[in-house]
């Protein structure tokens, strides 16, 4: 019987108390979502710090690959390739051919 006055009077107590304990169980939740979402947010913000550096770097290679495009573009390196390597030279007065368009 004491043991059932006792299940009885903690129910009692559960039902009075459900509001607040209700309540308690929201805080707890929310104090969780907090945590989790503040090591979301830390993760993202490494994240994005990481592809911000990856950018930077990615500008400087193409800064310096436009460099090397337009120092290889130029009419001087382009004639001392083509004298090294193929072995052009400039033809002279004899071997030039005008071909007019009558």
């Amino acid at each position: 019987m004491a043991a059932r006055a006792l299940v009885f009077d903690i129910w009692q107590d559960i039902v009075r108390y459900s509001v607040t304990y209700i309540l308690l169980l929201f805080v707890v939740i929310s104090a969780f979502a907090v945590i989790y979402y503040s090591h979301i947010n830390r993760q993202t913000t490494s994240e994005l710090e990481i592809l911000f550096s990856r950018k930077d770097e990615l500008n400087i290679e193409w800064r310096n690959l436009i460099l090397e495009q337009s120092s290889l573009a130029e009419h001087s390196t382009i004639e001392s390739k083509a004298k090294k390597f193929l072995g052009m030279k400039t033809p002279d007065s004899r071997s030039e051919i005008i071909v007019s368009l009558d």
